[in-house]
């Protein structure tokens, strides 16, 4: 399959195309995105040739060979969206196969030099590159049908999926003229269609991967059975930084299934013919540790060190006006902490994959995140070139970050256990405690933020210090994201804040531990979010101010900032009396280019609380596919509010002590509030959903607790049981929700 839609035009045509069941699209089109992103990041060229990335069938399908990775976000439905409206295709012909891993046809635009998924940037990248394609495909069948039917290209018209010409009332199928169209001149201009003529841009679409999935048919890595396949699961240190000083597998190799047991850089490897032998086999291995590089902290003396740590200068991440000048002036004085812990991503599907090594190289089938990334990764370890490493991308049983691994650390496992064994294809799998306990957690973060208020209630003087472990240093990626000393994805959210704080300065200060972090779903605003609305909320209530009318006197002028911020009070029905015992908070937050604003409503009447509605504005440019929109800020609030309320990971001298569902208990369905998601209109440029919809849950729920109770609660989650906080109102509440 992958041999005939990818071979070259010439060699189709040497082979004999027309015995073949289905068909390419051949066009070059070197037209670069010209315009930027409106997170800042540029989209660089790319190849917009139809031959890369589609395939059209006999029996009428259009199939787009996506080049960005599905998690269940929706990105495929989203791309061939953006093909099929501009080709003229009917919706119902549209498929989705990944791409190869081959970073020059198939590079992240806003990358550049990277093929992958991430960073909300899939839609936002590949928006004007996928209706090029679309276009330029619909002009070579145009063409083709003008040359068989000899009449002018300008009387024929697609549109759902048929090529018309309206006098002589001759119609084609795609799959009838595909021969055709691949003969035509590639076209070197492309006119896309205006707005005002979308047909399928804007509408609510049904996913591509919806019926596979529903029917079970979907295929992900935990499916993949190999000719001779054996399973691997890894034996890892429970202290990160620890190594294996010895191991006795005697008892391991008697468990039945178990084939070998072997040591690698990662850890002891048990080896078997299925994942149940494997963790029996593990759990009957011997290993002895050594420590003396490992963490061995837990963490409260982490959180010390930090705060230890920003008793010194900081890096300065920002400094606009005189902030320690204007402090010194104010009428009142805000300070406060706010702690944050390290939290696993816990995607559905556990991390696994498989690995066959080749005359040629290997071959990989992964829910391959960052194809270009693990593609190294797979080669270094196992002395190939990169070029010898083909990777089949499947679907993802989620990710949330973690699959896509900025040191390839799970593929780098699996190719170190396949060179040791090189016996047989290896199927590498994490059970759900190495899941919890394997590490590359969202860093725990530490703020310390003071802030002052001038006579009449306004900001005069913000100083925030940030302290968390980079996640950037030390990878591939350093260079690109550390600046100047400072982890951009450590201060986000801080330093680019839509507020209007003249007087300014954040201090970033990198802290330092074996504990491995990386990207988790909005990355640093998950964090910073929190900080940022629960200081603006406090403030407005020093000021005497309603919460939202003092949002939008500091987002001023930023029209697209403040009516999403009115759109979420409005649908909520902010400022209308509730019970006592309940109360309404918002949080409004920008991230990824997105802007969300929303509205919590809490319950602590009967001592405990309750998250029972949730309404969200969001203002994401251009909707491509509003359902796809909806969905991901739905999935968003649940994938948030176990975190907001009670997951963390911790540390008991460096030994992480949680590990399966019961001590990180995902959000349950009867937690689930009502939640009403509207998506404004909007004609500019697509930015990202993946992940905006995540900062803004915690804190607009953090407020909403502070209306119904009076009680302030700087650290997340906001629940956890060892606190036993008594839900007792006290002074003044935000007017979020009145008491009657």
């Amino acid at each position: 399959m992958h041999r005939e839609i990818y071979m070259s035009r010439r060699s189709l045509l040497a082979g004999g195309l027309a015995a073949t069941s289905s068909f390419l699209i051949g066009a070059r089109l070197p037209f670069a995105v010209p315009v930027a992103l409106a997170q800042e990041a540029s989209v660089a060229e790319g190849s917009f040739d139809p031959n890369i990335f589609l395939k059209i069938s006999a029996d009428n399908t259009v199939t787009l060979i996506s080049k960005h990775f599905e998690m269940g976000q929706g990105v495929t439905t989203g791309l061939a969206t953006l093909v099929a409206e501009e080709l003229g295709a009917e919706w119902a012909q549209m498929r989705f196969e990944f791409a190869p891993n081959n970073t020059k046809l198939y590079a992240n635009l806003v990358y550049r030099v990277v093929q992958g998924t991430g960073g909300s940037t899939s839609t936002a990248g590949a928006f004007d590159q996928m209706r090029q394609v679309g276009a330029a495909a619909r002009i070579m069948f145009i063409a083709a049908a003008s040359m068989r039917w000899n009449v002018p290209e300008v009387e024929i018209t697609v549109e759902g999926g048929v090529v018309r010409h309206g006098t002589s009332e001759r119609r084609a199928s795609f799959g009838e003229l595909a021969i055709d169209a691949m003969h035509q001149s590639v076209p070197t201009q492309v006119t896309l269609k205006d707005p005002s003529k979308w047909i399928l841009i804007g509408r609510k679409l049904p996913r591509l991967d919806a019926g596979a999935k529903s029917r079970g048919a979907a295929v992900y890595a935990m499916d993949v059975r190999r000719p001779g396949m054996v399973t691997a699961v890894l034996q890892r240190p429970d202290r990160f930084g620890a190594k294996a000083e010895s191991f006795d597998s005697t008892a391991a190799k008697r468990v039945p299934g178990v084939i070998d047991v072997i040591e690698v850089p990662y850890g002891v490897a048990v080896i078997a013919r299925d994942t149940w032998s494997a963790m029996r086999g593990r759990a009957a291995l011997k290993v002895l540790w050594r420590t003396d590089e490992a963490e061995t902290r837990s963490t409260p003396a982490i959180f010390d060190d930090y705060r230890r740590l920003m008793a010194n200068d900081g890096t300065s991440a920002k400094k606009q006006g005189d902030a320690k000048g204007k402090l010194a002036m104010a009428a009142q004085v805000y300070e406060a902490e706010f702690t944050f812990p390290y939290l696993a991503h816990c995607p559905m599907e556990p991390l696994n994959a498989v690995m066959e090594l080749t005359s040629g190289g290997v071959e990989i089938w992964s829910g391959c995140q960052l194809q270009s990334i693990d593609e190294f990764v797979a080669a270094t370890v196992l002395g190939l070139k990169p070029e010898q490493v083909r990777i089949h991308t499947l679907l993802g049983g989620g990710s949330f970050g973690r699959r896509g691994s900025a040191t390839g650390d799970w593929i780098a496992e699996l190719a170190a256990v396949t060179k040791a064994y090189g016996k047989a294809p290896v199927h590498l799998v994490w059970t759900r405690e190495d899941d919890v306990r394997g590490g590359y957690y969202r860093p725990m973060a530490l703020h310390k933020v003071k802030v002052g208020l001038d006579g009449n209630g306004r900001i005069c003087g913000w100083q925030h210090k940030i302290a968390t472990k980079s996640i950037f240093t030390g990878t591939a990626i350093e260079k690109v994201m550390v600046r100047n000393g400072i982890d951009e994805s450590s201060v986000e959210g801080v330093v680019d804040t839509p507020y209007d704080i003249p007087d300014f300065a954040v201090d970033s200060y990198s802290a330092v531990s074996p504990v491995p972090v990386s990207w988790f779903r909005s990355v640093g605003h998950s964090h910073s979010a929190y900080v940022m609305e629960t200081v603006v909320d406090e403030l407005a209530y020093l000021s005497k101010r309603d919460p939202v009318a003092f949002r939008l006197a500091l987002l001023g002028s930023q029209s697209r900032d403040a009516a999403v911020v009115k759109m979420a009070a409005d649908k909520a029905g902010w400022g209308e009396a509730l019970p006592r015992g309940r109360g309404r908070g918002i949080a409004y937050h920008a991230s990824f280019g997105t802007r969300i604003a929303m509205v919590a409503q809490v319950d602590a009447s009967a001592g405990s609380i309750k998250v029972e509605r949730i309404v969200a504005a969001v203002d994401c440019g251009i909707p491509v596919n509003p359902d796809v929109i909806v969905a991901q800020v739905e999935g968003a609030i649940g994938f948030s509010l176990s975190a907001a309320l009670r997951n963390q990971i911790t540390l008991s001298d460096g030994v992480v002590q949680q590990d399966n569902f019961d001590s990180y208990e995902p959000t349950r369905i009867h937690e689930m509030p009502k939640v009403e998601v509207y998506v404004m209109p909007s004609r500019e440029r697509p930015t990202g959903i993946g992940e905006p919809g995540v900062p803004p849950v915690a804190p607009s729920i953090g407020n909403a607790i502070f209306s119904a109770t009076g009680k302030r609660l700087r650290a997340l989650p906001l629940l956890p049981p060892q606190k036993g906080i008594e839900f007792t109102r006290i002074g003044q509440l935000a007017t979020g929700g009145k008491t009657r």
